[in-house]
């Protein structure tokens, strides 16, 4: 199996593309299946599309689902942390994706993304993972 880790910062913005890095890893190896995960207890990963609204949709889905409030029991860190811990619940730290040709058989629409509501902690890893088939 082939890993790689990269490194990404949400300081700008709460879902992120990570297509590109996808792509970039998965290229030259073949058919398989690709592992993402993110080993954090407060962000999660998605397959959604992108630039059509999709993306402050999710955020409002997530702030009605999970309002940042004093609700949570968990309660360290900034208002409503609680929440942060209740994301990967909902939206899931990894994800399988097959690869064929070397390319992520994503759907025409299909990105990657990671969500990260979590302020405290803007600096994320992902886990990429090949498993040759």
């Amino acid at each position: 199996m082939d890993t790689a880790e990269i490194t990404v910062d949400t300081r700008q913005r709460q879902i992120a593309d990570l297509s590109e890095a996808v792509a970039d890893f998965c290229h030259g190896r073949g058919d398989g299946l690709l592992s993402v995960f993110a080993p954090h207890a407060t962000a999660g990963l998605a397959v959604m599309e992108l630039g059509s609204g999709s993306e402050p949709d999710l955020l409002e889905l997530l702030a009605r689902l999970l309002p940042r409030d004093d609700r949570y029991r968990h309660r360290h860190g900034s208002p409503g942390h609680g929440a942060d811990h209740v994301l990967p619940a909902l939206v899931s730290p990894s994800l399988v994706i097959p690869v064929v040709g070397g390319r992520a058989q994503l759907g025409t629409w299909q990105s990657i993304v990671l969500v990260d509501l979590n302020e405290d902690n803007p600096i994320r890893r992902v886990r990429l993972s090949f498993l040759a088939g």
